[in-house]
């Protein structure tokens, strides 16, 4: 299937094909990120969001640290947030020994400022942010989280993944995130004989899918061209994995995805959101003078990379529903240099209805900085009408709950409304549209509403479908909760 073949489906006005049964929601919520609940869209559609620039969270300036800082992960801990990165000043070979693991620190993830460490001294700064040094390969792409999984042990609460092809994936612990051990003396992961794991591989627990999930970089040949891909597999300990093989994207046109950067998505985990690299070989901006001016690398600005938006909910299938760049370089020659604009893995909510993103720019320059891109909460994407209006009617769902929370925004002029159907497709008494309040204003915690008030605890366990209709607004989540 070519690009062309792809924008061409009716997928926005299309009914979906029918479903086994009832989609069983619970009280969880739901985002508009892929086509899952979407049975017909009229008059609307599923847009992308557009991150918001925020400045600069921390600049890579430390000796130790430099231009090929690369390969960030953010983590939320203690009432901080904790922020892992390579430190290398130079280019160079994967998995040299002058690759260092550092960390630094913020109490609102906004900017981040590094600690003073005893751990590994450097010249004229015996207090430094380095956590991990002298251990190559492992700092070339050493990627943590924090397990979530019931029962850890309060030594292994602390997770990691990192290795390069020569030495396949090894397993880290940790009681305090600043100091490591490897959960064996061997790779929990062996290389293959295909060239593998030369970027961030990711792992993390899923409560969705009650087990550790990693995806890792590999390669995917299509049409005759060989594709930077992701592949994924399991492990109910962390040491033991199971391949299951190369992810498949539903269909989307092959394109270079050199860092996945997938994670459970903080509010709504059964959820995996993945900003990751889209790069492009070859694909130049630059000529040579205008490289020398940003005082780029030589060997780093030849190519050109952006950020993706892939969703999954479990599994090796992803959805690409925006072929579209959910972050574009940007302005300025300095963005448009090879893997820069690569992002970081996870999320951090900034603010009551904030949250944030990270992305390594300037690569490859004096400049080199890690940037934050706001966004509002639950807002990868929305269901979006404008004011002529439109509609989107949902697969038969159950749910659990008694009221209907709804993340909307609307226009002076637009509003939300919302129809409780059966799986018929008729109104439920009480709950069709000439029911329904008309909601008007901004909110990340509104609540849909009829004649009769908020609840829909009448509609437990019954299968219904929502009609959501929209005028000039968009609608960014919802779900089933309260008492």
């Amino acid at each position: 299937m070519t690009r062309r073949d792809f924008a061409a489906l009716p997928a926005l006005a299309a009914v979906s094909a029918p479903l086994a049964g009832p989609i069983p929601l619970g009280s969880r919520r739901e985002l508009f990120v892929d086509r899952f609940l979407v049975d017909v869209l009229a008059g609307a559609e599923l847009r992308l969001a557009t991150p918001l620039d925020a400045g600069p969270a921390l600049a890579f300036d430390r000796p130790w640290e430099g231009a090929f800082c690369a390969y960030s992960t953010v983590v939320r801990h203690g009432g901080q947030w904790l922020l892992y990165y390579r430190g290398v000043p130079s280019s160079g070979p994967d998995g040299r020994n002058e690759e260092v693991t550092c960390v630094a620190e913020s109490s609102d993830g906004r900017t981040f400022a590094r600690p003073g460490l005893e751990m590994f001294p450097r010249a004229g700064a015996p207090r430094n942010n380095i956590i991990l040094a002298g251990a190559a390969p492992f700092s070339h792409n050493f990627s943590p989280f924090l397990d979530t999984c019931p029962g850890v042990g309060s030594g292994r609460l602390w997770k990691a993944i990192a290795g390069v092809h020569s030495s396949g994936l090894h397993g880290f612990v940790s009681a305090d995130g600043f100091r490591w051990k490897p959960v064996q003396a061997g790779p929990v992961l062996p290389s293959p004989k295909e060239y593998t794991f030369d970027s961030q591989n990711v792992a993390f627990y899923s409560e969705h899918e009650r087990k550790y999930v990693l995806y890792y970089r590999t390669w995917q040949e299509m049409g005759g061209t060989k594709y930077r891909w992701v592949s994924r597999a399991v492990s109910e300990d962390f040491v033991h994995w199971t391949v299951e093989g190369p992810v498949d994207y539903g269909g989307a046109p092959p394109e270079h995805l050199y860092t996945n950067q997938t994670s459970p998505y903080f509010r709504a985990p059964h959820i995996y959101a993945g900003i990751c690299a889209r790069f492009f070989p070859g694909r130049q901006v630059l000529t040579e003078a205008q490289a020398r001016a940003v005082r780029v690398d030589p060997k780093y600005f030849q190519d050109c990379s952006d950020a993706v938006l892939v969703t999954s909910r479990g599994g090796r299938q992803f959805s690409r529903s925006f072929l579209e760049a959910f972050l574009r370089p940007g302005l300025g020659l300095q963005n448009w240099v090879s893997r820069s604009n690569y992002p970081a893995l996870n999320l951090a909510q900034t603010g009551p209805a904030e949250m944030s993103f990270y992305v390594n720019r300037d690569y490859g320059q004096p400049t080199a900085h890690l940037g934050r891109y706001a966004l509002r909460l639950d807002g990868f994407a929305s269901l979006h009408a404008g004011y002529g209006g439109g509609t989107m009617l949902t697969h038969p769902v159950t749910f659990t709950g008694h009221r209907l929370a709804l993340n909307y925004a609307t226009s002076a002029a637009g509003s939300v409304r919302v129809e409780l159907l059966d799986g018929d497709g008729q109104a439920l008494p009480g709950f069709g549209l000439s029911d329904a309040a008309e909601l008007i204003g901004d909110e990340i915690e509104g609540y849909a509403r009829w004649k009769q008030g908020m609840a829909v605890g009448a509609a437990q366990g019954r299968v219904v479908r929502l009609r959501f209709h929209l005028k000039d607004a968009d609608l960014y989540s919802f779900g089933f909760g309260g008492g």
